[in-house]
Parts: structure tokens; sequence; C-alpha cells
């Protein structure tokens, strides 16, 4: 059901997203510049920016759409499978992709697509993620396994329980090493002063991620991250609790990084059994180009 607001400013001041913040306490910052980039908050029935400085006098109208149904349908979002044959594929995600859909992203997932190019996929206990065995973040890229039958999705779920997979990841962190390779041992939970966030706590669970130092750049570093756990951000996380945060990450890193669509961060390497013959296999997905560029340019940089 459409939910509909009308504000009026007397002595708030502050920018737009604020203010209404404030005043409608169960919508967040994200959720407002949603609306607003969705011409659903006017201000004097005229659409502005949420950086607009409210002014008193003003009447703001905001209104909430209703949640969209979470959809289960085929799309064809032309995915880039690396691999495939009748117990798993292996597709390279490009990065802005969600792997399944949320009260958030309701469709044009990974899951979408999937459908689209296959019906025989394993079941999942929530319904909503038929497949997908393990996830990386939306602007994660990189290789993920698929199961295709419950047989799949439990060989493929206990290689990953007892750590017997291989995933490396490249990333590019801002700072420099003195040490070239180590590992940070330290559990993840909820950040308790902020829900959407993870933090290392030490009330959360085991995670243990390995890293080596491939090059170092002026004021930035490109290092290969082996996961031997798979939690939430956990790349992310770790690599901002020794200082090291990664490049373009919008809710970990600092502000000033470099340009990009989120995260440079990349699912390169991953290696699994395959759940029926126990052969290993292992593939490989080059850089995204964005990345690649970004690399040029610190190594140019370096030479200046």
């Amino acid at each position: 059901m459409t939910k509909n607001y009308k504000l009026v400013i007397d002595d708030e001041k502050g920018r737009l997203d604020k203010v209404i913040a404030e005043k409608i306490t169960d919508l967040s910052r994200t959720k407002i510049k949603e609306l607003v980039n969705d011409k659903n908050i006017l201000v004097n029935n005229k659409a502005e920016k949420v950086s607009y400085k409210v002014q008193s006098g003003d009447v703001i109208d905001v209104t909430i759409p209703p949640v969209k149904p979470l959809s289960l349908e085929a799309e064809n979002l032309h995915l880039d499978i690396v691999y495939e044959d009748s117990d798993v594929i292996v597709v390279n995600k490009p990065q802005g992709m969600v792997v399944h859909p949320s009260a958030g992203h309701p469709d044009h997932t990974l899951v979408n697509g999937l459908l689209y190019h296959t019906r025989d996929l394993a079941d999942s206990p929530e319904g909503f993620r038929p497949g997908i065995v393990h996830r990386i973040d939306k602007d994660t890229s990189g290789l993920l396994m698929i199961a295709k039958n419950d047989k799949a999705r439990e060989s493929l779920e206990k290689q990953l329980a007892e750590k017997i997979n291989k995933r490396e990841y490249l990333a590019i962190v801002h700072g420099n090493f003195e040490v070239k390779n180590g590992v940070i041992n330290a559990p993840i939970g909820r950040n308790p002063n902020n829900r959407k966030k993870m933090a290392v706590n030490p009330k959360g669970k085991a995670a243990v991620t390995h890293f080596t130092v491939l090059e170092q750049f002026k004021n930035y570093s490109l290092v290969k991250c082996v996961l031997e756990t798979g939690r939430t951000h956990q790349i992310r996380v770790h690599m901002k609790y020794i200082g090291h945060p990664l490049a373009g990450d919008p809710l970990y890193g600092p502000k000033k990084t470099l340009s990009g669509h989120g995260q440079f961060l990349h699912a390169k390497t991953l290696g699994f059994y395959q759940p029926s013959t126990n052969e290993w296999l292992e593939f490989s997905a080059p850089l995204p180009t964005i990345f690649e560029k970004q690399l040029e340019n610190l190594r140019q940089e370096m030479k200046q």
C-alpha cells in the first residue's frame, strides 16, 4: 500500500535527506535518496536534490510506493557462463549485479538470469535463491559456483564447510605494506552501531583471510586475498581492520578514494571438486576493464 506524508518545515535546518530522516524515523538516508531520485519526494511541488537545504515554510510531499514483490521470473541478462555440466555452473558475475532477489532488489539478479539460462537449479530452503550455494557482494565481480541439483548443492556446501574450496580474490586497497603476506584471524558479526555494516566483533563468527601483497603503488596496493571462511563482507571488513580498506568501498572505505562503481574486488579464481566425479575443477576470470584501467593508471603514476 502506498504511504503519503506531508511535512511542513518550521525551524528545521539542514539537508533535505537529513530533515526527512529525522521526521520519518523508519526511512533510512539511502531509501530517501532512492525516493528523491525517483521523484517520489517533492519540495513545494518541485523535485530537488538530497543536498537541498530546507527553508522555513517549505512543504515536502513524500510518497512511498508499495514494495515490489520478489520476482523469480526468468530474465535474459546475458550471463557470462564460464563452465557448465550436468551438476554445476560456473558464472562470472559482473560488478553491479545482485546475486539473488531481496526486498531492495526484487529482480534483475543473477538468479533471474540463471532461470532464463536453465530450469535445472537446485532447490533452496528460502525459495528465492535456487542454485545459490555462496554469494559475493553486488559490487564485487567474479566467479560463483551454482548447483543444478540437490546432490550438487549438498556437495558444494560441504566443501565450503570443510574449507576445501579454492577462492582467491584480487583487491586494490589503500596504503602500502611493510610485510608481503599475512593472515587475518578475527571474528566478524554485525556492527552494533550500524546494522547495515559488519565489523570485527568478539561475539561474531570465526573468520580467516590470508593475504599476499602483489604490487605497491603511491598510496595503494594490489593484494591477493584467499578466503578460509566466507562471512558477509569478510575481505572488506578484514582489510579495513588492519588499516587497508578497499579502494572505492562506499561502506567501509574513506571518502577520498579511487573512482569507480564500488569496491575494487574481484573473485578471480575458483576451485572445487565436481560433485559426481570428484574431479578437481579450477577456473579463473579476467579482471573487469575498469579494474585493469585503474591498475594501469596506478602503474603510470609510479613512473612519473
